[in-house]
């Protein structure tokens, strides 16, 4: 079924500077300096992404749109005065380390903003009825930033940010936010540790990022409690593992939570070629699993679902796996073939780990109580 998609970009995130890396190793002492791209929170990922959907022909099927900036009020409402007094002024002196592994150039507080007003103006579109559903290329990305400290390529939280300023403004209710992206959502976790009115459910590679955090204990306190879903997945864990935690523990949270809106943090860097965690998906995966959470959010909240891009490092490969997300969010297959697919399909886990995981999963659905 084709749907009204809209795709929020701007050429303007593309120019967020994170300085001069090999990786994530700051060049100096015995680092090299890179010979390509430098670190790996470079644009590129985002840029071929949409520059895959153009030469394919996807964008001309989309609602392409840009946005404003999110404003001074949007980000109060998430972070405190002093946090970004800070942001701005290593911003504006030309960049540096604002905190763990969270580098910058100039400008970057400006980037950040709009970044956030991507995400932002998503969730209004569709909220208004604008849209069916609607993706954000939203960079720098947001969803390990806490609401005064910047970690993981993150200085502003997007999605909690677009969440508060759409219930300022239009009163939204309930809410579900699914991080899939393979590194733990914490900033999104930390912001709404106490709301019941948000649903936070990290599906991620356990012990990756934060470096040693699983979570699966962790499910939030008072009005909170019970609203917040760790699923720390094997490393290793590939295209069976991901579907059946979608199907045993994230539709059920869904379903029970009954949002009025879903919102993905849409990292890739699940994919089997990513640089920055040991995971196994493919194109398909993403296919499969925006498609589950696509039915989702036809049963329980008109269909209202957004994406908001966050990781994905691999440059050659992170395109294919978003046009799948953006042809399943859409109802529009293009004829790009993912040229990997086969290759990855062949590298999955074997049927042994495969069961170990289901069980592993089916034991947190139990203590869930899903």
């Amino acid at each position: 079924m084709k749907r009204t998609t809209g795709f929020l970009f701007d050429e303007r995130c593309f120019w967020h500077s994170t300085g001069l890396h090999a990786t994530t190793l700051p060049v100096g002492g015995w680092v090299q300096p890179p010979s390509g791209a430098g670190h790996a929170e470079s644009p590129e990922t985002k840029r071929r992404m949409k520059n895959l959907m153009d030469v394919s022909g996807l964008s001309r099927q989309l609602t392409l749109l840009s946005a404003e900036p999110a404003t001074e009020e949007d980000l109060l409402r998430i972070h405190p005065a002093h946090y970004l007094q800070r942001f701005k002024q290593v911003s504006d002196s030309g960049g540096g380390l604002l905190g763990e592994e969270a580098p910058l150039g100039p400008g970057s507080y400006e980037i950040a903003k709009l970044s956030a007003g991507l995400a932002c103006a998503a969730v209004e579109a569709v909220l208004q009825g604008e849209l069916d559903n609607a993706y954000a290329l939203s960079r720098p990305p947001g969803h390990h930033c806490l609401p005064d400290q910047s970690m993981g390529f993150c200085f502003l939280a997007n999605i909690p940010i677009a969440i508060e300023r759409a219930k300022a403004r239009y009163g939204l209710g309930k809410v579900a936010v699914l991080d899939w992206d393979v590194h733990h959502g914490n900033g999104t976790q930390h912001i709404y540790w106490q709301r019941g009115d948000v649903l936070t459910l990290s599906l991620h590679q356990d012990g990756c990022f934060p470096a040693g955090y699983s979570g699966e204990r962790d499910r939030g306190e008072g009005a909170g409690a019970g609203c917040n879903v760790n699923v720390p997945m094997l490393a290793g864990a590939g295209d069976d593992g991901y579907l059946h935690a979608i199907r045993r523990i994230i539709i059920p949270a869904l379903e029970k939570f009954e949002p009025e809106l879903i919102i993905v943090a849409c990292g890739y860097d699940a994919n089997a070629l990513d640089p920055l965690a040991r995971m196994q998906l493919h194109s398909d995966s993403f296919r499969a699993m925006t498609a589950r959470v696509q039915d989702a959010a036809d049963r329980l909240c008109g269909g209202k679902l957004v994406m908001v891009h966050e990781g994905g490092y691999a440059e050659s490969y992170v395109p294919f796996c978003g046009l799948a997300v953006m042809e399943q969010l859409s109802g529009v297959r293009t004829e790009v073939q993912d040229p990997l697919l086969a290759f990855i399909q062949q590298q999955q886990p074997r049927d042994a780990f495969n069961r170990f995981q289901r069980e592993a999963l089916d034991e947190l659905a139990r203590q869930f109580g899903l």
